[in-house]
């Protein structure tokens, strides 16, 4: 049996956030940031998880189409890889390559060791995300348990 990556392994309820406030790239980054380091397999002082979203932005949006981002650090800050998830009632302008605003945000932190199970993720996320009827569901979720079970159920297909 291969052993299978789930992206809800490397989340919780307590790093979702259905309400995001931010109105610009910046200050949803910050919110992001913030919101991810309330795991406790992320240290973020000197806001270090902010800074390397930005560093990782300056290579290229990680807004990736259809409303959707996936900012995402490689740091020492993090002691394994941890999934925060966001959406904004406002579409925010995130320079994403198909020039839609972003209402859909999942963001890594995830250690400088840990390439394989982060690449994993991050494409198992970018194939799901690629449907509409999923962006939907994920939409339409009214509290972070219904988040989890949402990509929970979409995993098990």
């Amino acid at each position: 049996m291969i052993n299978v990556v789930k992206i809800t392994d490397y989340m919780s309820e307590d790093l979702i956030s259905l309400k995001l406030k931010s109105k610009n790239k910046d200050d949803v980054l910050m919110e992001l940031a913030d919101l991810i380091a309330v795991s406790p397999e992320v240290h973020n002082e000197e806001n270090v998880i902010y800074k390397a979203l930005i560093e990782r932005e300056k290579l290229g949006s990680t807004g990736i189409g259809k409303g959707v981002a996936i900012p995402h650090a490689k740091t020492d800050a993090a002691d394994r890889l941890t999934i925060a998830f966001g959406i904004s009632k406002e579409k925010i302008d995130f320079k994403s390559l198909d020039n839609e605003n972003v209402n859909i945000f999942f963001v890594f932190a995830s250690p400088m060791k840990d390439s394989q199970v982060y690449l994993k993720v991050l494409a198992r996320i970018s194939r799901l995300i690629r449907e509409e009827e999923f962006r939907n569901e994920l939409l339409a979720c009214k509290t972070p348990a219904e988040v989890i079970e949402c990509i929970n159920k979409k995993e098990t297909v």
